[in-house]
């Protein structure tokens, strides 16, 4: 089954206590790529510039209906487009109830590999993470 799901550097990459590289495999490797894919903005990565997500595009958006309902969707096309391994059930955002400036991205999705279901929660700071 890991096989499947894949294996991968394991996110930041660094080396291990044996002096390798670290890798992940499996549902942890699902989730880095998720992570991966909502983090990595638009236009970012040169030989990929189609690679993300446009939720970095709401950077300094007003935090009001409008704005959640665009990263809502984007986060969801992305990771339809850019996840093969998993299905996407649902994805909500809500603002932090201590700070009003930060959206929790909360991601729903079941790997399609065996059925597992798991959810992921993205903090997306609409002002930088200013207070």
């Amino acid at each position: 089954m890991a096989e499947f799901l894949g294996k991968g550097f394991k996110f930041p990459i660094r080396l291990n206590g044996s002096g390798s590289l670290s890798y992940v495999e499996g549902e942890q490797s699902i989730a880095q790529s998720i992570w991966i894919v909502i983090s990595t903005p638009l236009r970012s990565r040169i030989m990929e510039p189609e690679f993300g997500c446009n939720i970095h595009d709401y950077l300094f958006a007003p935090n009001n209906p409008n704005t959640v309902a665009a990263i809502v969707q984007g986060v969801q096309r992305a990771l339809v487009r850019f996840e093969p391994r998993i299905d996407v059930l649902d994805v909500q955002a809500a603002s932090h109830p201590d700070a009003p400036n930060a959206l929790m991205v909360n991601v729903d999705y079941r790997v399609r590999a065996n059925n597992a279901m798991h959810n992921l929660v993205y903090p997306f700071y609409l002002n930088e993470g200013a207070t």
